[in-house]
C-alpha cells in the first residue's frame, strides 16, 4: 500500500506535486538541499490552498490537514527513508537526475517505486543507474500540478506491469487522468508541443508576424487557452530549449533543431516568467501581459 511519498525538489513542480499528494491524504516528505527553498515552497503551497478555499473547492480544515501532511527535509537520506513512492522533480538536467537516482537506489527502501517527473529525459537511461529497473517509471505532471488533470505515465524498457498499474492507480487517486506512454524522446506531450512552440519562435524570428499576432492566431484560430509564445514563457525558455535538445539528439532529425532566437534568449538570461522577461515582460503583482521591448514594433 502506498502511503508515504517523498518528493525531491521544492520548486514549481515539486511543491505542486507535494501539495497534490498531501491534499489527497498521503504523507509527504518534501526534500530540498536549500532550507530557504523549502520555506518558500511551503508559503507557496499555503497561498495556493488559500486560493482553493476562497473558490470554495476546499474547506479551511482541509487546508490545515493538507499542510500537516507535508514534512520538509534538507537531509536526503532521512527524507526518503520511509518512502513507498519517490517522485523526483529536480531540474531538467540528465547528469543531475542520474546522480539522484543512484542515491535513491542506495537510500530508499528496496520496495519503493522511483518515479521521475522528467518531461523528456529517458526513463530507461535513468533506470539503468539503479538495481531496480522494474520499479523505475515516469510520472510527468503538468503545470500547475494542483489544477491540471493529466499525468503522463512513462514506461521504461524494464518497468514492470505491476509498477505501471500501481502508478496509474495512484494517479487516479489524485483525481488525475493517467495516460500510459512508452519511453521515447519527449514522450507524447512534449514531442508534439515543443515543435509547435519552436515553430512559433521561428515564425517570429523570420518576421512573419509579431508576438501578440502569433499568439492571437493560435488562441482564436485553434482555441488554445494560451498562445505558444506566452506558454513558452510560462514553461521557461530554458526548459523548452533543454527539451528540444533532447528531441534533436534523440531522433537526429533537423526538424527538432532549436530556433537560434530561442538559443540567444536563453543565453542572454531571458527565460520567461521566472526571470521577468521572455517574449513578454512580467511585473510582480501585475496580471497585465506586455510584449517585451525587444519585440515591440517601432
Amino acid at each position: 500500500m502506498i502511503r508515504n511519498i517523498s518528493v525531491i525538489g521544492s520548486g514549481t513542480m515539486g511543491n505542486g506535486i507535494a501539495h497534490t499528494f498531501a491534499q489527497h491524504g498521503f504523507q509527504v516528505s518534501l526534500i530540498d538541499i536549500s532550507e530557504n527553498a523549502l520555506n518558500q515552497a511551503l508559503i507557496t503551497i499555503g497561498k495556493n490552498l488559500d486560493r482553493q478555499v476562497s473558490k470554495g473547492t476546499l474547506t479551511p480544515e482541509e487546508k490545515e490537514h493538507t499542510l500537516k501532511n507535508i514534512t520538509p527535509y534538507t537531509a536526503f537520506e532521512e527524507g526518503v527513508a520511509m518512502a513507498d513512492l519517490v517522485v523526483e522533480a529536480a531540474t531538467e538536467n540528465t547528469e543531475l537526475k542520474l546522480r539522484i537516482f543512484k542515491d535513491l537506489d542506495t537510500f530508499a527502501p528496496e520496495s519503493a517505486i522511483l518515479a521521475s517527473n522528467t518531461s523528456s529525459i529517458s526513463i530507461t537511461q535513468i533506470a539503468a543507474v539503479t538495481k531496480r529497473g522494474d520499479k523505475v517509471i515516469g510520472m510527468h505532471f503538468m503545470n500547475p500540478v494542483p489544477v491540471m488533470k493529466l499525468v503522463e505515465v512513462i514506461r521504461g524498457y524494464a518497468t514492470s506491469d505491476e509498477t505501471t498499474q500501481l502508478v496509474m492507480s495512484i494517479s487516479a487517486q489524485l483525481q488525475k487522468t493517467p495516460v500510459e506512454v512508452n519511453d521515447y524522446p519527449g514522450f507524447v506531450a512534449n514531442r508534439i508541443l515543443m515543435p509547435m512552440i519552436n515553430e512559433a519562435i521561428y515564425t517570429l524570428y523570420e518576421g512573419v508576424a509579431g508576438v501578440q499576432e502569433i499568439d492571437t492566431v493560435m488562441k482564436l484560430g485553434m482555441a488554445h487557452p494560451m498562445g505558444p509564445l506566452q506558454l513558452a514563457d510560462f514553461i521557461g525558455l530554458d526548459v523548452c530549449l533543454a527539451i528540444l535538445k533532447v528531441l534533436h539528439d534523440g531522433f537526429g532529425n533537423p526538424k527538432y533543431a532549436p530556433c537560434p532566437l530561442l538559443v540567444n534568449m536563453v543565453t542572454a538570461g531571458r527565460k520567461g516568467v521566472k526571470t521577468g522577461e521572455g517574449f513578454y515582460q512580467y511585473t510582480a503583482g501585475s496580471k497585465d501581459i506586455v510584449v517585451s521591448d525587444k519585440f515591440k514594433k517601432s
